[in-house]
Order: structure tokens, then sequence, then C-alpha cells
């Protein structure tokens, strides 16, 4: 285990499967202690025994993410467990694609209850805190449908358009007391939740120049750098995973 992020402590949302996973596995290589949050007590232990089998610290957090009262009560339990979180990475999230009148008004708050409330008010729960010790590190999880146009991708792109404009207010709010706010946008990414979407995958990363997804650890590589002090100077920034989609 590398020790980068010896004594620091990390919450991950959505850590139980895909790029949370891949994060809470990544930052726990970086020596941070991992509180892994999902709503899967079995994924989540089992990627706790991971990280523990790899010499790391980490802990399961049970977390059903919809609302203001969910969020805090996850923020509460994290800081009990870990005694203060020094690292909040954001990445659970849903991304139902489809026709614009085919979302229902139940879809519609799903979607910005989990993408967009959730965030919120667990920033707004550990941020202060964050600020009143002096430092820490917040990176959300946005995609590139956030500032680009695809069929079937309104509601998704719009809940994370919504965290990108967070971001960067955050970033101006607690950046001069330390803490650090910036997001990763991901383009096409190969895990368990974009399985649905078959040969569609390839299709849209085949118009990038790397050709093809990303691995879930690809992104989490991205979010390790930007919660570690290499990233040291880097604030309210929006950093493009995505093969080079944005260039073309």
């Amino acid at each position: 285990m590398a020790s980068e992020l010896s004594g620091k402590t990390a919450l991950v949302t959505g850590g139980t499967s895909g790029i949370g996973r891949a994060a809470a596995l990544a930052l726990a290589r970086l020596g941070a202690r991992v509180a892994v949050a999902g709503r899967n007590e079995q994924r989540g232990n089992e990627v706790v025994k991971e990280i523990i089998a790899a010499g790391g610290q980490g802990e399961f957090v049970s977390a059903e993410l919809k609302d203001a009262a969910s969020a805090r009560a996850l923020a509460a339990r994290a800081v009990a467990r870990l005694g203060q979180v020094d690292i909040l990475v954001n990445t659970a999230g849903m991304y139902p694609f489809g026709p614009t009148e085919k979302m229902t008004e139940a879809d519609f708050d799903a979607v910005f209850d989990l993408n967009v409330r959730a965030v919120f008010f667990l920033v707004a729960e550990l941020a202060p805190k964050m600020a009143d010790r002096g430092g820490g590190a917040i990176v959300n999880l946005s995609t590139m449908m956030a500032d680009q146009g695809y069929v079937g991708t309104s509601l998704y792109g719009a809940s994370k358009a919504a965290v990108v404009s967070m971001t960067k207010s955050w970033a101006a709010e607690y950046g001069r007391r330390g803490v650090r706010v910036n997001v990763v946008a991901p383009g096409p990414t190969r895990t368990e939740g974009t399985l649905v979407m078959g040969d569609a995958l390839d299709e849209y990363a085949a118009l990038a120049p790397a050709g093809r997804p990303a691995t879930a650890d690809e992104i989490a590589e991205a979010i390790a750098f930007l919660a570690s002090d290499r990233a040291s100077f880097i604030h309210g920034a929006v950093l493009p995973v995505d093969g080079g989609r944005t260039a073309v």
C-alpha cells in the first residue's frame, strides 16, 4: 500500500460497484481509510474484503440516498465510523436513457433526488466541517453528456450539468478555507451498469481518439488524483476522462 493518503479518511458513495468501487479501491491503495457506501451490503462487504486483503483499511456503510435526510444520515454514520471525513467522492447515481416524452415525473424526481439532491446535502453536511479543519477534497462525478447533446440523455445530462454547476460554486465557496472541489467527467465507460447499452457503448466510444470505452479503473485514477495533494492547486475543474471525445 502506498502512503500518499495515509492518515486520511474517505467516503465513497456508490462504492459497491462500477466507478465507485474502483475509486474506493484506488483511494485505499494510496493509504486512505475508506468508507464504502451503498445499498447492497453483500457487494459492499466484498469491496471491503478486497481492500483489507490488499493491506488497506475499509468498512461498509449502508446508504439509500434519496433526499436531504438520507444524505445527512450517511454523513453522520461516516463521521461516527471514521472520526472525520477528509475526502468525499460522490459517484452514486442513476442514468436512465430514453426519449424525453417517455420520461415520467417519477423518473425525473428519482434522477434528481439521487444525482443532485443527495450530492448537494452531503456536501452541505461535510464541506463546512472540512473547512473548519482547514482542508479537504471533494470529487464529484459528472459525464461528457453534461455539456454535449445526445439523443435520449436529456434527463441524465441535465442532472449532471447541475453537478458541474454546484461543483464550481462550492470551489468558490469553500476553496479559500482549504477545501478543493472538482469534478470528473467520464466518457463511455464499461461497468456493470452500462452492460444494458450493449453495442451502443462501443459506438459512442468509437467516435473518440481512444476508440474504446474506458475501464472503471481508468476513471478511478483521475478521481484519486483529484483527491490527492498532487492536485493541490486545482479548484473547480472539470476533468474530462473521455478518451479525447471533447477534442473531436
